[in-house]
């Protein structure tokens, strides 16, 4: 991998990092049980303020690829993440979650081409256990709805983050205006959704909208931005496997603001899930690299086969 490659790579990461702080600012600072308002307040208001900077709009095909994009990366994902958060100990909806990187190594293979590799998928199951070191514990319990919300979570973002490789960006548009399209979509559909599951929205207080603004801006506008950018440049299965860096951060976070403890094997978990993110991104790279290099070499052959043929050798 190249080191601007391994940039590319660390800055993307800060996407996930700070999505690894939604927990605790959903629980000490917003509403409680409103997840679905959460959402929406979350990424319309950001994918506004993105717009307004790119100041463009989708044009022809784009506008139903675009549709597609907001409601699997947006709407579905936030909406079905909130659920599974809300119904599940959280050590639970973040194993679900870490399987992303597996969902994305089975998509690239019909949707982008790509053959992810054996070190690839060892990585991603590695990764998911390092993940439930750290955040699973001995008394969670299961609910149904909240463990296919979190299955169907990590899908639908996977499918969308490989769509969003494999439909690339319209010729001049940059991640600026491809993210706003995306969240102003998502935001909008989640507008209804939430009005007919929640009602109306609650009074807010000071800290409430404080907690929104932090949401809206740098934890969705700022990071979403981060991330559509390095799908862009980097392989898909690459930036799924950063998604292992949330619940490793939200960990960090509630140790730091919430004084909840950490045990040996949590950083023994915290040490595979780094690891596992590092090692499953620059393998997924290698192979994305060493393809590029044979699909690159293939044309070169052809004009000599045939000169030899034209020769008679």
């Amino acid at each position: 991998m190249l080191p601007t490659s391994k940039g590319t790579l660390a800055l993307t990461a800060l996407a996930p990092l700070a999505w690894g702080s939604t927990y605790l600012v959903t629980t000490e600072y917003l509403p409680p049980d409103r997840p679905l308002l959460t959402a929406t307040l979350r990424a319309l208001p950001a994918g506004l303020l993105l717009l307004a900077f790119a100041r463009r709009l989708p044009k022809g095909g784009w506008w139903w690829r675009v549709l597609l994009l907001g409601s699997l990366n947006i709407t579905l994902f936030l909406a079905l993440l909130f659920v599974a958060a809300y119904r599940l100990p959280g050590g639970v909806a973040g194993v679900l979650g870490a399987i992303q990187p597996l969902v994305a190594a089975g998509l690239v293979v019909p949707l982008l081409g790509e053959r992810p590799g054996g070190r690839v998928v060892l990585a991603g199951v590695a990764g998911v256990f390092g993940v439930a070191l750290v955040v699973l514990r001995a008394t969670a319990q299961l609910d149904t709805v909240g463990v296919l919300a979190g299955l169907a979570g990590a899908g639908v973002m996977a499918l969308g983050t490989v769509l969003t490789k494999r439909w690339g960006r319209p010729e001049g548009v940059g991640p600026l205006a491809m993210t706003g399209w995306q969240l102003t979509v998502g935001g909008l559909l989640l507008v209804p959704i939430a009005l007919l599951a929640e009602g109306a929205p609650p009074a807010l207080t000071g800290t409430n909208l404080l907690g929104y603004l932090y949401l809206a801006v740098p934890n969705t506008a700022v990071a979403y931005w981060l991330f559509f950018r390095g799908v862009g440049k980097l392989p898909a299965s690459s930036v799924a496997f950063l998604s292992l860096l949330s619940p490793v951060s939200a960990t960090v976070l509630g140790w730091v603001f919430l004084n909840q403890s950490l045990t040996t094997l949590q950083l023994l978990g915290m040490g595979i899930a780094l690891g596992s993110t590092v090692a499953g991104a620059l393998f997924a790279a290698q192979r994305a690299a060493a393809g590029r290099v044979v699909v690159q070499a293939e044309p070169a052959s052809r004009p000599a086969a045939r000169v030899r043929a034209r020769l008679g050798s």
